[in-house]
């Protein structure tokens, strides 16, 4: 009969799902100022359709998020980058 005590041993470990840890890109490497005329660089903010991307998704801290979102503004408004595109990426 099976005691109810035994313990269970695996021969290969279970997967355990370990998220990484999301982090602030601007404060990690310093950066004060976000430049509005550098589109290729605003793209990694923003998805296919022309949105900008969430805090929750890209790990950046309110403070830079709002400069992003000024700098996307700023560059839209200077034809840098579309307001709508399909398939941006």
């Amino acid at each position: 009969m099976a005691q109810p005590n035994s313990d269970i041993k695996y021969l290969t470990p279970i997967a355990v799902d370990t998220k990484k840890k999301k982090y602030c890109r601007f404060k990690k490497s310093r950066i004060k100022y976000i430049d509005y005329k550098d589109p290729d660089f605003l793209l990694k903010f923003v998805n296919e359709q022309g949105k900008l991307l969430p805090r929750r998704i890209t790990g950046t801290s309110t403070k830079y998020q709002k400069k992003v979102a000024q700098a996307v503004k700023r560059a839209r408004h200077l034809a840098l980058m579309p307001y709508v595109a399909d398939l941006l990426k």
